[in-house]
């Protein structure tokens, strides 16, 4: 890959992958806030405010909508592709979220909760269109194929890193300014908006889905910086005939195939234990959980950050060490790590009441969940989804692990707050059983893909 092409590459994951982890955690630190508005909104509406359980059911339905936009988004982006091209479905995409921020930040001068409710699954669909997963890997022998199947996991760290920042009490953390918190999502996509009009199209999608040889020679010429493009024309037009000869299977026939049972099974297994690892608990809910830890609440904010900081630390380690010690210790490590930190969690709080040092554990336990996912789960899934398959059924097997990915992402966002109510600290066991046998069946099922051709690895499977 030339410099150019790489930073154009990089550019555009930064901004979605940003998002994205910017929307999972904004909604963190002003809970308390929100669920005040709404049942201020609420008494004024009906003359009278809203219960512990209905409450509670509004705001989670608030946090999880936009796993469910999610789900609409990773569906439609393949339409949207096809008809406006990638550069034209991300600008559309990021037009979606100026929508979606209107919407937050003027909820409360409006008293309309319902505006929150949709911006944020506003929010999920730009997140779903953009899901890191749709990248394509890179040939055998390339050093850089784990480490940019890894880079949209650091981003999404960021992401929450500064939402997590951005949440402190001296920033955007106080009553008054939550709206501005929740529409801050407008900033990145306006850049990205801005940016992409300086690049453009795919010259892989003019040439081998447009059928446009000028259109992509003129692209691959601005690219590479060089007039001497006619060897790459040349190298994706032989691409594009051994794509023509190729059927592309869809769901229904990935799921019938019996030689890839296996692969598929994998790829559901990874995209779900990934969310229902607990992560995205961890993410939803940190102040809560800290709160029942014992944390004091003046210090939450900044244990928040503390752990945003780790998990970027983390995120680096695996980046920079999955080409070294290849994708299945990483993602086989990341698992165990998680599901011990949250047995850990729940004897912490079992303890707590009569070891009060108990909540430095708790904390300890939250930032080994929270580096065990960035060291691998976090990416490598998405990695792996694309080097089980050959190109035949690649696209179906990505519908199929991001829809489990959206789904379980939902259920994990919806249930948790009720899950916590009704099994107190006994409810992080359901994660640590779920983490501990997603690392049984990689260490039994699932074979090292590091260097390996997708031939070489559906004969391992064979």
């Amino acid at each position: 890959l030339t410099f150019p092409l790489l930073s154009v590459t990089l550019l555009v994951s930064f901004g979605s992958s940003m998002l994205y982890g910017y929307n999972l955690a904004v909604v963190n630190s002003p809970a308390e806030h929100i669920k005040a508005f709404y049942n201020a909104t609420w008494s004024q509406r009906y003359g009278q405010g809203l219960g512990p359980a209905p409450l509670t059911l509004l705001y989670a339905l608030t946090v999880s909508i936009f796993a469910l936009g999610g789900l609409g988004g990773s569906l439609l982006v393949g339409v949207l592709v096809e008809r406006y091209g990638r550069n034209g479905a991300l600008s559309r995409s990021a037009l979606l979220v100026l929508l979606a921020g209107g919407f937050m930040g003027f909820s409360r001068e409006l008293g309309s909760p319902e505006m929150v409710i949709i911006g944020r699954a506003i929010t999920g669909i730009h997140s779903g269109g953009c899901s890191p997963g749709w990248a394509q890997p890179l040939p055998r022998g390339s050093n850089l194929r784990g480490f940019l199947g890894l880079m949209p996991s650091i981003f999404i760290c960021l992401g929450v890193f500064s939402a997590q920042v951005l949440g402190l009490p001296e920033l955007l953390g106080k009553d008054r300014f939550w709206p501005l918190f929740l529409s801050v999502v407008v900033v990145p996509a306006s850049l990205q908006l801005l940016l992409l009009h300086c690049f453009p199209e795919s010259p892989r999608y003019l040439l081998i889905e447009r059928n446009d040889v000028c259109g992509a020679t003129k692209a691959l010429q601005r690219f590479l910086g060089s007039a001497e493009v006619q060897g790459v024309i040349e190298e994706m037009q032989a691409e594009q005939r051994s794509l023509s000869s190729v059927e592309m299977a869809s769901v229904r026939q990935l799921l019938r195939e019996r030689s890839l049972r296996w692969q598929t099974l994998s790829v559901a297994v990874l995209n779900a234990g990934m969310q229902l690892s607990g992560i995205d608990a961890i993410w939803f809910y940190t102040n809560t959980i800290f709160e029942n830890a014992g944390i004091p609440v003046s210090q939450i904010p900044y244990t928040t950050m503390g752990t945003g900081a780790i998990e970027v630390v983390a995120g680096l380690i695996g980046c920079f060490t999955i080409e070294r010690v290849g994708r299945r210790p990483l993602i086989i490590t990341g698992f165990c790590a998680m599901g011990v930190c949250s047995a850990g969690i729940t004897i912490s709080l079992l303890l707590q009441a009569a070891l009060p040092w108990m909540c430095y554990v708790s904390v300890a336990c939250v930032v080994g969940i929270i580096a065990g996912f960035c060291m691998g789960p976090a990416g490598v899934p998405f990695l792996m989804t694309a080097e089980l398959f050959t190109q035949s059924h690649r696209p179906a097997a990505y519908i199929v692990g991001g829809s489990l990915n959206w789904l379980c992402n939902f259920t994990v966002g919806f249930i948790f707050p009720f899950l916590q109510m009704s099994a107190g600290a006994f409810c992080y066991l359901v994660f640590c059983g779920v983490c501990l046998l997603v690392a049984l069946y990689v260490y039994l099922v699932i074979p090292e893909t590091k260097n390996k051709t997708f031939m070489e690895i559906s004969h391992i499977f064979a």
